[in-house]
């Protein structure tokens, strides 16, 4: 497995974790075991929530990888409102208990990025795409193919974090951000593009292969 170079839980969760981890022993030593089983609940809670494993990239040159775990909620014909073209969307809705850091699906440079405050509605719902806070990345792939991959907040997230800008090159399962508690990831590509997955479908970060480039 290629190096990674990140700690397994996330550094955007040290300073939760730590309250939590706090706030239950506190409760401990204020009103014992049992009393403070709900603490320890929500403090193990947030430590699972920030776990950020590293994931084997799989070889194919022409896969477009998963940016996030989670279940498809999306997989359409429509108008990508960065690039303003017609493009496929494939949405990832993560839950609570899946790992939130978000991966690079592609080689490529980042051409643009563009941040939108927005509403917090259920990130499951269709309008979360265009009316909820997001982040968004338009990604030239190394072919020349062009990728827009949308961070979104969902109901309870309340921070995208993005650490990545225009100019910087990824490479294909790298990570490249963070949404905390709750969210979802889409992703527009070409027309052409060999889509792999359908609505309903689990997915996890880099090692699902949501799609692949056609070959030209």
């Amino acid at each position: 497995m290629a190096y990674y170079p990140h700690p397994i839980i996330a550094r955007e969760g040290w300073l939760h974790i730590a309250i939590a981890f706090s706030a239950a022993l506190g409760a401990l030593f204020l009103v014992g075991w049992l009393w403070s089983i709900p603490f320890w609940v929500i403090a193990f809670f947030v430590l699972q929530f920030f776990r950020d494993p590293p994931r084997e990239v799989p070889s194919n040159r022409n896969a477009i990888l998963a940016p996030a775990d989670g279940r498809i909620v999306a997989v359409e014909k429509t108008q990508d409102p960065y690039l303003e073209r017609e493009a496929v969307k494939i949405s990832v809705f993560m839950n609570v208990f899946n790992v939130h850091s978000n991966r690079s699906p592609i080689d490529g440079e980042i051409r643009d990025k563009w941040y939108f405050p927005g509403k917090f509605v259920n990130a499951d719902l269709p309008k979360a795409s265009l009316e909820n806070e997001r982040n968004a990345l338009w990604i030239k792939a190394d072919n020349g193919a062009d990728v827009t991959c949308v961070q979104v907040a969902g109901l309870i997230a309340k921070r995208i974090l993005c650490q990545v800008s225009p100019g910087d090159h990824m490479t294909r399962g790298q990570r490249f951000g963070f949404i905390r508690f709750g969210s979802r990831v889409d992703v527009y590509l070409p027309l052409n593009t060999k889509i792999n997955v359908n609505i309903g479908d689990k997915v996890s970060a880099t090692l699902t292969i949501l799609a692949e480039f056609r070959e030209e």
